[in-house]
C-alpha cells in the first residue's frame, strides 16, 4: 500500500468523491437495465474504480488522450464527462455525450480527451497506437493511454501494437486492467503466462505489475508513465491487477466465481482502502463520508431524471458523424 503522506486533503478527497461517484452510477445503471430503461449491452465497472480515478489524475488535461473497450463509464467520469449525458447516453437519447448513437461500449468526447470506448474486443490497442504516433509526428507535447483487459492481451492486435510502439518510439502507455476474468474465464485457465506485465518485456518496453486497488499506487505509477512517454517518446507497459464485483456483463450472473473469492476482494474495496486511510490521518469522518455518498446518491438520480426527461435522436442524426 502507497502511503497517503505527502498527499493533501482536496487531492485525496477528489479522488474518493470520483470513485464513490463511479460505483454509485455503475450501481444506478445497472438498476435501471434491470428495469429495462436501458438497451444493448452494459458492462459495469464495480470494483476497478481506482485505476481509471488514480489514471486519469496521473493525465495532463488538454495534452492526453485516453482510449479504453467497452466497460467505459468509469474512465469518462474520471475525465470529467458530465455523468448526466453518460446516463442519457446509456438510455439512447439525443442529449447523451454521443448523441443517443454509441450506448454503454461508446462513451466519447474529443474536448476532454476521451477517445472512446471499444466494443471490439482489443480494437482500442492499435487505434491508441495510431493516437500516439499521430502526437509525435504534429509535436503536440501529449501522450496516449490505453486501457483493455486480459482478455483483450490475446489479441494479435496488442502484439502488433506494442512492437510498433517499441520499435517506432511512440509515447503511449498501455494498460491491462487485469480483472481476472476474460468473460467467465480465469486468467490461469487461458494464459500460459499469468504475470501479464511481462509480455512487454518481450518488445523491450518497460512493464510492472502495479495494485489496482490502491488508487495511489495506480496514479503514482501511471504519472511516471506518461511523464516519460511525453518527454522521451517512449512506451510503457502496466498490469494493474483488480476485480470486478459484477459479472462481465448485464447477462452474466458470474456464477463461476467462488463466494470466497468475492469476499476476500471485497475486503481490499479500493474506495474503502482509501477511506480508511484518510480516516487514519484525520482527513475524513464517517459522517462527512455519509454525507458525501448521499449527495452522489442524490446527484446519480438526477442522472436518471435527466435521461428519462431527454428526448429521443432525431431521423435526421441517421447519418451525420458517419462520413468525415
Amino acid at each position: 500500500m502507497r502511503p497517503i503522506k505527502g498527499y493533501d486533503k482536496p487531492f485525496l478527497s477528489a479522488l474518493l468523491r470520483e470513485m464513490l461517484l463511479i460505483r454509485r452510477f455503475e450501481e444506478k445503471a445497472g438498476q435501471m437495465y434491470g428495469l429495462k430503461k436501458i438497451g444493448g449491452f452494459c458492462h459495469l465497472y464495480n470494483g476497478q474504480e481506482a485505476v481509471c480515478s488514480g489514471a486519469a489524475a496521473g493525465m495532463q488535461r488538454g495534452l492526453d488522450r485516453l482510449l479504453t473497450g467497452y466497460r467505459d463509464h468509469g474512465h469518462a467520469i474520471s475525465l470529467g464527462l458530465d455523468p448526466k449525458t453518460l446516463m442519457a447516453e446509456l438510455y439512447g437519447k439525443a442529449t447523451g455525450c454521443s448523441k443517443g448513437k454509441g450506448g454503454s461500449m461508446h462513451m466519447f468526447d474529443y474536448a476532454k480527451g476521451m477517445w472512446g470506448g471499444n466494443g471490439i474486443v482489443g480494437g482500442q490497442i492499435p487505434l491508441a497506437t495510431g493516437s500516439a504516433f499521430a502526437q509525435k509526428s504534429q509535436k503536440d507535447g501529449g501522450a496516449t493511454i490505453v486501457f483493455f483487459g486480459d482478455g483483450a492481451i490475446h489479441q494479435g492486435a496488442f502484439h502488433e501494437a506494442m512492437n510498433l510502439a517499441a520499435t517506432w518510439k511512440l509515447p503511449v502507455v498501455f494498460v491491462c486492467e487485469n480483472n481476472q476474468y476474460g468473460m467467465g474465464s480465469a486468467v490461469d485457465r487461458v494464459s500460459s503466462v499469468t504475470d501479464l506485465y511481462v509480455k512487454g518485456q518481450a518488445y523491450n518496453i518497460p512493464s510492472k505489475m502495479v495494485d489496482g486497488m490502491d488508487v495511489i499506487a495506480v496514479y503514482e505509477e501511471v504519472k511516471a508513465a506518461m511523464d516519460t512517454a511525453r518527454t522521451k517518446f517512449e512506451p510503457s507497459f502496466l498490469e494493474i491487477k483488480t476485480y470486478r464485483y459484477k459479472g462481465h456483463s448485464m447477462s452474466d450472473p458470474a456464477k463461476y466465481r467462488t463466494k470466497e473469492e468475492t469476499e476476500a476482494f471485497l475486503a481490499q474495496d479500493p474506495i474503502l482502502l482509501l477511506k480508511g486511510r484518510m480516516e487514519e490521518a484525520k482527513l475524513l469522518t464517517e459522517d462527512q463520508y455519509k454525507d458525501l455518498d448521499r449527495e452522489l446518491k442524490d446527484l446519480v438520480m438526477g442522472c436518471v431524471e435527466f435521461a428519462e426527461a431527454s428526448p429521443e435522436p432525431g431521423y435526421e442524426e441517421i447519418y451525420t458523424d458517419i462520413y468525415v
